[in-house]
């Protein structure tokens, strides 16, 4: 059986796991049993893990910037170093071929940690490139093979799906997803908890239907793996 690489990444500030703990995040509860469920049926697969509720990504500097866009071989020294957990990150990228988020929404959008990882990972002659000669002067450069995104979202309200009443209001996954086009990771899949404010019933019920559709796209995604 061919190994399969999971980048688990958590993004939630929560340190326990609805479900375990008072008070635990919803969004890493989702993540973790995906990576659970998936690891049942593949033990054997290997799992990188970012916690980032923990050890957030710098944010991008203007040094950074400067480091980015200067030739490889004409950076000094301190470009490097500047670079060097963007470099860490895009390292796993390549290697990973699933990809899972467990994030909260907040304020409609992703946190500025999720935000911090895609900006370090969203570059120029690393993850993409510009031809000006082309409609579409981007070009992914992480398309060379199939990588699947999983992004498992936490949201307060509800509503915030295809056709729900916030729809419109929904930045988080239309963001990450066109972040993520960008570099050339396009199959995206994503679930959703919501009523995490309402609780009670309500949000219990959206949790079932969250567990037992990322059991059901685990199946999916490992079908997919063994086919090739």
């Amino acid at each position: 059986m061919t190994t399969t690489t999971l980048l688990h990444i958590d993004a939630s500030p929560r340190s326990g796991r609805s479900g375990s703990v008072v008070h635990g995040s919803h969004s890493r509860r989702l993540s973790h049993h995906f990576v659970s469920a998936w690891q049942a049926a593949r033990p054997h697969d290997e799992v990188i893990y970012r916690d980032f509720g923990i050890a957030p990504p710098q944010a991008v500097t203007g040094d950074w910037i400067h480091s980015a866009y200067t030739p490889a071989e004409a950076r000094e020294p301190w470009m490097h170093e500047v670079l060097a957990e963007s470099d860490t990150f895009i390292a796993e990228l390549r290697r990973a071929d699933v990809i899972v988020m467990g994030t909260p929404m907040y304020n409609y959008s992703a946190p500025a940690t999720v935000k911090a990882w895609i900006d370090n990972i969203v570059r120029v002659g690393e993850t993409f490139d510009m031809d000006p000669s082309l409609d579409d002067p981007y070009v992914p450069l992480l398309a060379e093979r199939p990588r699947r995104t999983v992004l498992l979202t936490a949201h307060g309200s509800s509503g915030f799906g295809p056709g729900g009443m916030q729809a419109h209001l929904n930045f988080l996954v239309p963001g990450v997803k066109a972040a993520l086009g960008l570099v050339g990771l396009r199959e995206v899949h994503d679930i959703a908890v919501e009523h995490a404010e309402d609780r009670g019933d309500l949000l219990e019920r959206s949790m079932a239907e969250a567990l037992s559709g990322i059991e059901q796209l685990v199946r999916d995604l490992q079908a997919k793996v063994q086919a090739g």
